[in-house]
């Protein structure tokens, strides 16, 4: 069997068409919207914006996340529309119960924080509604993806992505340079977006009549979550910590610089990364929830090679063009962060190989396994952030990313041995899996 021809069969085709698009638009949207919004806020604002944005980033993280992950883990597994339905609710459930811990927890975080350096608690307050809608979206994207919907969910995300910038655009605006405004335009965005989207796939949702009996899906669910809650507080370390030192240590400006040019960096490979996430993590599931392991095995190193390419190919031309898209994407305030730039995307190449690498464990549903990868580069983060900005100030900052996302990936790849034939997975065939999916991809290219 051919490459193309089985790539034809897995239906990764119509998948990526979606998703490609969803990514593009989302991704135009997001950096002309910060380009507009460096120029109206300072650098100041926009470090409180990112570290308001960083708590809303944990609650989802750790309180929601693992239970959505679960979701769209099981999804593949349901053999009806009425399995499905269950399985969203029960999700749901979880997901809403620890948003309302979440947001209680961020209230108290905001009266404490007042009550010693008398801040505005009115930003604590937005902050949490802005948690709460993004839980929302982020469940009802998720598991459209795990549904293999790849085109609702692209819709959805890319409404939101374009509405975020766009109403926090114009309440700045209207109203002036106030952190208030950002976060008040992100949530309405997410709101509209929400109910309207909601509102579609509910209306599809009840045509369809529920059997009489399904699946309990909620110890499955709680059993896979569990060893993701502290798994997503390490990973959100890892990913959002460094600007909290930076904040402690230097100065909210100095988080407002450098969160503005990891943004940029980070949306070149987290999108590509997203892109591959999409098309091929729901078909690897779903082969291994069938049992086609020879299947999944050519899937997980198209997957591979595909973030291999894209990881050398983005850092090279990241590091050649680094003057010409600061000048274009940040505002004149922002330049003088152009040094960061190759140390933040070699980070950002590391992370998205760790990413693909791990997955034979989301895979076999070996998550314990996961959390000790993602422990190993959180310690390493939590060592090296501190002392890398304390030494060099920014640049080290940037430059730690490289170390805890190198680390991390290595420990990742040992735990999951992407490269064993593992789970019943056949050796006897015309050409070897892992070549012919760096020959398929050397094609693409």
């Amino acid at each position: 069997m051919t490459l193309f021809r089985f790539l034809r069969e897995q239906q990764l085709f119509g998948d990526a068409f979606w998703v490609i698009l969803g990514q593009i638009v989302s991704a135009m949207a997001l950096l002309a919207g910060t380009r507009i919004l460096t120029e109206l806020v300072s650098p100041e604002i926009y470090g409180q914006v990112a570290l308001l944005n960083g708590f809303v980033a944990l609650g989802v993280a750790l309180f929601s996340y693992p239970f959505i992950s679960a979701g769209m883990r099981i999804m593949p597994e349901c053999q009806n529309e009425g399995e499905r339905a269950d399985l969203h609710q029960v999700v749901a459930g979880y997901a809403a119960r620890s948003t309302v811990l979440a947001v209680a927890l961020l209230l108290v975080g905001g009266l404490i924080y007042r009550h010693f350096y008398h801040s505005d608690f009115s930003l604590y307050l937005l902050a949490g509604l802005l948690l709460i809608v993004t839980v929302r979206r982020e469940l009802g994207i998720q598991l459209l993806i795990g549904g293999r919907k790849q085109r609702s969910a692209s819709l959805w995300q890319t409404s939101d992505s374009l509405l975020r910038p766009l109403l926090a655009i114009s309440l700045v605006v209207w109203g002036g340079q106030k952190p208030e405004w950002v976060l008040l335009g992100y949530i309405l965005a997410s709101f509209i977006a929400n109910q309207v989207w909601s509102f579609v796939h509910r209306s599809k949702i009840v045509k369809h009549k529920r059997p009489a009996r399904v699946r309990n899906f909620k110890a499955d669910v709680w059993t896979y979550a569990l060893p993701l809650v502290p798994m997503e507080l390490i990973f959100w370390v890892n990913g959002m910590g460094d600007r909290y030192v930076i904040g402690y240590l230097l100065s909210a400006a100095e988080v407002g610089l450098y969160a503005a040019t990891y943004l940029i960096i980070n949306e070149a490979f987290n999108r590509s990364a997203m892109v591959l996430l999409r098309i091929f993590q729901p078909v690897y599931f779903q082969c291994c929830s069938r049992n086609q392991a020879r299947e999944g095995f050519r899937i997980l190193w198209i997957w591979i090679v595909c973030v291999v390419i894209l990881g050398i190919t983005g850092v090279t031309l990241l590091v050649l063009s680094k003057d010409w898209l600061t000048s274009w994407l940040l505002a004149k305030p922002y330049h003088s962060s152009v040094e960061l730039i190759p140390a933040i995307a070699v980070g950002c190449a590391l992370h998205a190989l760790g990413m693909v690498l791990s997955q034979p464990l989301l895979a076999n549903k070996q998550t314990r396994w996961l959390l000790s990868g993602r422990l190993c580069g959180a310690l390493t983060a939590a060592v090296s952030i501190p002392l890398m900005v304390m030494h060099y100030g920014l640049p080290g900052a940037a430059f730690a990313n490289c170390i805890y996302f190198g680390v991390e990936a290595i420990v990742l790849a040992m735990l999951a041995k992407p490269w064993r034939m593992t789970g019943g997975f056949e050796t006897g065939d015309d050409q070897d899996p892992v070549e012919e999916a760096v020959n398929g991809c050397k094609v693409s290219a």
